[in-house]
């Protein structure tokens, strides 16, 4: 194991890239995301049983969201300072018991609690979690947050799938066979805390300790490219909390298709958002992050705004496109930030994952509020212009961090 650059006593691999952790990490986030995904994917299932508006829908969608988001920002700053090796395997355990609850919730207070639970887990697996992993990318940065990131998208996509498969046909109890999952990944994460430790301890013994320029541009400029790249995180996940939270609604209302194709419709959508999500990344290092945030988030406007003219089989594939296209953004972005603070890893990471779920849940609530006063149609019209907030992103500057010491 080579340790050769630090980050104001915060480690970054340069060399020998830890493609075992890497690659445990993107497992351990598909099943994380695939378990998060299962809460939106059984909305119709908990809104039939238990006869909840579309108001309620979008409560459930911000407690979770929230509690997956809030955190995120202190976990990240705390673990700069504080590096807990085995805190993700005991924030996976919240997960677990989450899971178990809501399998058995009996009522909408209790479900809130469950996906609180859920929620919190997640707060504290994302930003460790990228720390991590830029730790193990021997300074393939763009690579690893790829790996690790397309395994969450994999397991959103996944998520609705085995939704469908298992939860519907068999009812709310089914939820908890997906504890099994959250188990697995808790022993992962286990085994990756003991490298993680091993990782501490040399850094503990190694004195050479270098560093990287915060950045070569000015504090405005930083402060200027960060609030450009919040309102592409907002554009992003405001039209995504639409999609994965009522794209199924919107084709079980305007075409009549059964819950259960509804549930295949979005795993479509979904599969080719992890797709593009590793795309990104790799374009990113070839074509520079800046064009790759500008052409997924503008560059699926076309796509989103043709969507509600189409019939079911067009708007699957430009569901799939956009989903292709917008995708590619996150690694960009959280790079791209990272870049601009790289002193301050763990906190934009958990900044940037907290928004992608806070902004995800305000979204997704909002829309269920607007759903009950307009209808499901309305609001599928209304997200499709948000892709639109993307061409700000030709104002972000280029960035080229300095090597010192």
């Amino acid at each position: 194991m080579s340790i050769k650059t630090f980050i104001k006593g915060q480690p970054q691999v340069t060399e020998g890239t830890a493609y075992a952790i890497l690659f445990t990490m993107g497992i351990c986030h598909l099943l994380n995301d695939m378990i998060q995904s299962i809460i939106p994917a059984i909305y119709p299932l908990l809104k039939d049983k238990f006869g909840f508006t579309f108001a309620q829908i979008g409560i459930i969608t911000l407690v979770f969201q929230l509690t997956s988001s809030v955190l995120q920002p202190f976990v990240g700053l705390y673990a700069d300072r504080h590096p807990q090796p085995y805190s993700l395997a005991t924030g996976m355990c919240f997960t677990l018991v989450g899971l178990i609850a809501l399998a058995f919730a009996p009522n909408f207070m209790l479900l809130l609690l469950s996906v609180a639970l859920i929620g919190c887990g997640s707060s504290v697996f994302h930003p460790e979690a990228s720390r991590v992993a830029q730790m193990a990318s021997g300074g393939k940065k763009s690579l690893a947050q790829s790996i690790f990131q397309v395994g969450g998208n994999g397991g959103s996509a996944f998520g609705p799938l085995l939704a469908a498969l298992v939860v519907i046909p068999y009812g709310q109890h089914a939820v908890g066979w997906f504890a099994l999952a959250a188990l697995l990944a808790s022993l992962l994460l286990s085994r990756v805390g003991y490298w993680y430790s091993l990782v501490l301890t040399e850094i503990k013994e190694n004195h050479r300790k270098k560093t990287f320029a915060p950045c070569n541009l000015p504090k405005r400029t930083v402060h200027i490219a960060l609030g450009i790249l919040v309102l592409m995180i907002f554009s992003k996940y405001f039209f995504n909390a639409c999609m994965t939270s009522y794209f199924t609604f919107y084709l079980i209302e305007k075409f009549g298709v059964s819950v259960q194709a509804s549930q295949y419709c979005l795993f479509a959508y979904l599969a080719a958002f992890a797709i593009g999500t590793l795309v990104g990344g790799f374009l990113g290092d070839r074509y520079g992050r800046k064009y790759v945030i500008l052409f997924s988030i503008l560059g699926a406007a076309p796509f989103t705004l043709a969507m509600p003219y189409l019939n079911l089989g067009w708007t699957i594939v430009m569901a799939v496109i956009t989903g292709l296209i917008i995708a590619s953004a996150f690694s960009a972005i959280v790079v791209y930030a990272t870049d601009l603070m790289p002193d301050k890893l763990g906190m934009i990471a958990g900044i940037f994952f907290g928004l992608m779920f806070g902004l995800g849940g305000i979204g997704s609530a909002f829309f269920g509020w607007l759903a009950d006063k307009t209808s499901i149609e309305f609001i599928f019209h209304v997200s499709t212009w948000l892709p639109l907030f993307g061409i700000i992103a030709i104002f972000l500057p280029n960035i080229r961090p300095t090597k010192i010491g």
